[in-house]
């Protein structure tokens, strides 16, 4: 590849919103990210009640039990509440991503021998191939991780510059 290629985009919200938010990723209690805490806390709250209702059963040597069951229910809600916190800020970076890319009149990949280019609106950011660690595709986007991470849809652009991106992308990331 010796002269610079442009690959230019046709982004659509919707399409973008189906990659970033499948399998629950936007939901603050079952994403995948806080699903297992969620769980785990309302274990633990049910077990708890179940010990606050069946109390006076127990002997002065057993109610250390409440306050240890009372102990992990708090922690489960501090790692639970940390948890959504992250989901929280993920949802609030993607939403202003896919604003300013809903409200741009450019959006285009350039890519050179030694370099790798997204522009949006003139917001450039360039990278060398160097600074990509992995890349992934499969049949709905391609996704790249490294100094800066991108998901391009597949419904973004026509097939041939689909899979002509795929093929530079395997040539120029070594996993």
């Amino acid at each position: 590849m010796t002269e610079e290629k442009v690959i230019i985009l046709k982004p659509k919200r919707k399409d973008f919103e189906e990659i970033y938010f499948n399998g629950n990723q936007g939901s603050l209690f079952f994403s995948p990210t806080t699903r297992g805490k969620t769980v785990t806390t309302i274990v633990i709250g049910l077990i708890l009640v179940i010990l606050f209702v069946f109390k006076d059963d127990f002997s002065k040597e057993k109610s250390g039990i409440l306050y240890f069951v009372s102990f992990l229910f708090l922690l489960c809600a501090v790692f639970l509440s940390v948890s959504i916190n992250k989901v929280s800020r993920w949802k609030k970076q993607v939403a202003h991503y896919l604003n300013k890319m809903e409200n741009c009149n450019i959006y285009e990949i350039r890519m050179d021998e030694n370099f790798f280019t997204v522009n949006i609106d003139g917001d450039k950011e360039t990278s060398e191939w160097k600074d990509f660690e992995f890349f992934d595709s499969n049949n709905d986007f391609i996704s790249i991780e490294g100094k800066y991470s991108y998901m391009f849809p597949r419904k973004s652009m026509n097939e041939k510059d689909y899979s002509y991106l795929k093929q530079i992308l395997k040539k120029n990331i070594k996993e």
